[in-house]
Formats: C-alpha cells, sequence, structure tokens
C-alpha cells in the first residue's frame, strides 16, 4: 500500500542521514531534509496509534491487555495514554478539553483505587466466588480464568474490570452474585460521579 512505502522511504532517508552522519561525510540539507521525513513519520505513528488501539478494544482486548504493548503498567496508563493520542472527537473537544477530561479521568481512577483498596477484603471474596463457579460459557470460562489470574495479583484494582466482564455470564444461573457484582460497579460509577462533581465544583469555585 502506497502510505506503508512512503513510511519505509522516509525511514530510510532518516537512516541514510545517520549514517552518513556517524562517517562525517552528510551535509547540513541531508539532515535537515531527514530531520523533516522524521517528523513527517513521527506524525503518522502518532496518528495511526489510537486508530489501532480502537481496533484492538472493538476486537475484545482489554485495557489491561494493552498496557503491555503500549508499554505502561496498568489498564488505566493505557487508556490515558489513549486519551492523549486520539484526535478531536465528534463533539469537537480541544486538545486541552481532552487534556482536562484525562485529568478527571485520572481523579476517578485514584478515587476507585482508594474505593476498592478499603474493601479489598470484600472485593476478593466476590471474585473468589464468581472465579469459582462451573457450567459457564466459553466466553464466561475465560472470563473466570482472568479474573481469577487477577486475584492472584496484590491489588484489588486489577478485580473490577475482570469483575464488571463477568456480569453477563451470570444474569440466568447466579443471580445473587450478579447482583453483587453489579453492585460493585454502582459504587465503582458512584465514586467517579462524586469525584468529578467535586473537580468541577472546585474550578467553578
Amino acid at each position: 500500500m502506497t502510505f506503508v512505502s512512503d513510511e519505509q522511504r522516509a525511514l530510510a532517508q532518516v537512516e541514510r542521514a545517520l549514517r552518513r552522519t556517524a562517517s562525517e561525510v552528510s551535509d547540513a540539507a541531508e539532515t535537515v531534509a531527514a530531520l523533516a521525513a522524521l517528523h513527517e513519520l513521527r506524525d503518522r505513528l502518532a496518528a495511526w496509534e489510537p486508530r489501532l488501539i480502537e481496533a484492538a478494544r472493538a476486537q475484545g482486548v482489554s485495557w489491561a491487555g494493552l498496557a503491555p504493548a503500549l508499554g505502561v503498567a496498568s489498564r488505566q496508563a493505557a487508556e490515558r495514554r489513549y486519551l492523549r493520542l486520539r484526535p478531536a472527537d465528534d463533539q469537537g473537544l480541544s486538545r486541552e478539553q481532552r487534556v482536562r477530561a484525562a485529568r478527571d479521568e485520572r481523579a476517578g481512577d485514584r478515587a476507585v483505587a482508594v474505593w476498592a483498596r478499603e474493601n479489598a477484603s470484600e472485593l476478593r471474596q466476590i471474585a473468589g466466588q464468581v472465579s469459582a463457579l462451573t457450567g459457564l460459557s466459553t466466553r464466561g470460562r475465560r472470563g473466570a480464568r482472568t479474573l481469577a489470574d487477577s486475584l492472584t495479583e496484590d491489588d484489588p484494582v486489577s478485580l473490577l474490570e475482570p469483575l464488571a466482564d463477568m456480569h453477563g455470564h451470570l444474569v440466568e444461573e447466579h443471580g445473587g452474585l450478579a447482583e453483587r457484582v453489579d453492585a460493585v460497579g454502582r459504587r465503582v460509577r458512584r465514586v467517579r460521579r462524586e469525584t468529578q462533581h467535586s473537580r468541577d465544583a472546585a474550578a467553578r469555585g
């Protein structure tokens, strides 16, 4: 495809300039041209990354699953990276507004993390019961294994996403557990709302 060959040519131009610079046979015009090519290449890569993230998410990859590929340590950091990289959305948010939204998201993440750590025992109990269920669908069993893996981590925050993902697999056969999982989700959403309201009030004040 054309954009691939353009990208390859730009990379080759940069590599050639670096080799010639290292051997002290390059000139200023070549170096400047390589810098321009590098800038164009960087812009292209920056545009591709959020598109690939969106594709992976549409294919069912969790933020936690994306984190290693993006070179970050947590699902929260992966989501923040996407928020920083994505172009203006359909509502026409400016870059400053997206940065504000990302900061609000981080504040919500911190508040949720505090709540999860304060309620770690209950979260681990629910997660243990859900991950031990039998008779689940293939997708349900896969989700249960993910949840069981999260139970081995020290931070109970890691339980929230796989617990939420399991809710749909519990409704018919395990209504009591489904309600407990749903209650966790409602509490997380409430913590985020309260945090956002506090930040909005502080900004107005």
